[in-house]
C-alpha cells in the first residue's frame, strides 16, 4: 500500500513516498482505510530525530498519528458492526492508506461532520477540550490565548468564547490575527512586536489576564506567564518555541498563579483521550466549535506540509488527503 516514509532523520526532504506491507488488525483492533491523515507539530520534531529517549523510532519508518476514514475489518473480540462506519482513529504509522487502531480508542464520526473536519479534531480537538477542562474559562473573565491561530489554539479560543470569556488572542502577523478576530477574539496582539505584553494587560484592564493558554512554550511562553494577574491561572502545552515554558515555582507562588502543564506527565490514559475526542466531535457537530483547516496536501506531498509548519506559514490545521 501507499505510504510516506522517513528514510533518515533530517529536514522535510527525508519524507518520501513508498510501498509498504498492509497492516492486519489483531485482537482488539480495527483496520481503517484512511481518507484524511492528521499532521501535527510532533511529527516534524520526530522526523528531525528529536525525542529519541521517549519515542524510540528508527528510520525507515512511517510517520503520523492517525486520521479519519472507514473501518474495513475488525480483529478478534471487536464488534463486527464497526465495519463500514466512519471513524476517527489514533494510530501510529498514520501517513498511509491503511492503519491499525485499538478499537477502544476510536470514535465514530457524527453525521454532521465531514472526514476532514473529524481528522482535524483528532489531536487538536482532544488537546483543546483537555486544556479547557484544566483552565476552566468562565463568563466575564479575560483569557489570553497565545498561538491563537494554530490548530489547538484556534479551538481553545472558541471554547473560551463559548464559555462567555473575553478573549485576547496573540499570534504573529495580521493574517493570523484576522483569523482570531473572525473566531471571536475581542482583542488581538502581535507578539512579534515590542510591548505586546503591555497591550495584553491594557486589554485586560491593567492588571493582567485571569487565565492564559500558552501554545508557544520556551521564552515566549514565559512571557505569556508574565501577563497573568495575581491569583490567575496559566496553562501551558506548547513546545514550538524551544521546549516547554519553564516557570519559576517561587515566582508563581509569590504571585499566587496556578500553573498547569498539560503534557508534563506524558500522554494521558487512552480512556481520557477518547472521551475528550468524543466531546470535541460532538461540540463540532453542534457548531459550537469548528476546526480551522488551513492547508490540505495529497499524501505524496507530505514534505510540503512539514516545510510549511517549519516556516510557521500554516494558519490552522494541515491535513494529508489519502
Amino acid at each position: 500500500m501507499r505510504a510516506i516514509e522517513v528514510q533518515e532523520f533530517g529536514g522535510p526532504e527525508v519524507l518520501v513516498p513508498a510501498e509498504v506491507p498492509e497492516p492486519v488488525a489483531g485482537a482488539g483492533q480495527v483496520l481503517v482505510g484512511l481518507e484524511v491523515a492528521d499532521v501535527i507539530y510532533l511529527d516534524t520534531l520526530l522526523r528531525s530525530g528529536w525525542g529519541g529517549e521517549i519515542f524510540p523510532l528508527r528510520p525507515p519508518y512511517v510517520p503520523g498519528h492517525g486520521g479519519a476514514g472507514t473501518v474495513l475489518a475488525v480483529g478478534e473480540g471487536v464488534d463486527a458492526a464497526w465495519v463500514g462506519r466512519r471513524v476517527v482513529a489514533p494510530a501510529s504509522a498514520g501517513y498511509a492508506e491503511r492503519v491499525v487502531a485499538e478499537a477502544a480508542e476510536i470514535a465514530a464520526v457524527p453525521d454532521a461532520l465531514g472526514l476532514s473536519e473529524a481528522a482535524a479534531l483528532l489531536h487538536d480537538g482532544t488537546t483543546a477540550v483537555r486544556l479547557a477542562r484544566e483552565g476552566r474559562p468562565r463568563e466575564g473573565e479575560t483569557v489570553l490565548v497565545a498561538a491563537a491561530a494554530g490548530g489547538a489554539g484556534s479551538l481553545v479560543l472558541q471554547l473560551a468564547r463559548d464559555a462567555g470569556a473575553r478573549v485576547v488572542a496573540a499570534a504573529r502577523g495580521e493574517r493570523k490575527l484576522a483569523l482570531a478576530r473572525k473566531l471571536g477574539a475581542e482583542h488581538t496582539v502581535d507578539y512579534s512586536e515590542d510591548g505586546w505584553q503591555d497591550r495584553v494587560r491594557e486589554a485586560a484592564g491593567g492588571d493582567g489576564v485571569d487565565l492564559a493558554f500558552d501554545g508557544a512554550g520556551g521564552e515566549l511562553g514565559r512571557a505569556v506567564f508574565r501577563t497573568v494577574a495575581r491569583g490567575g491561572r496559566f496553562v501551558t502545552y506548547g513546545t514550538s518555541d524551544g521546549g516547554f515554558a519553564e516557570i519559576d515555582p517561587g515566582e508563581a507562588q509569590e504571585r499566587e498563579v496556578r500553573v498547569f502543564n498539560l503534557l508534563a506527565g506524558g500522554p494521558p490514559p487512552a480512556s481520557v483521550s477518547q472521551a475528550a475526542l468524543v466531546e470535541a466531535l460532538d461540540l463540532a457537530a453542534a457548531s459550537r466549535i469548528g476546526p480551522v483547516i488551513g492547508a490540505t496536501y495529497p499524501l505524496e506531498r507530505a514534505e510540503e506540509a512539514h516545510a510549511s509548519l517549519a516556516r510557521r506559514a500554516t494558519v490552522g490545521k494541515s491535513l494529508l488527503v489519502v
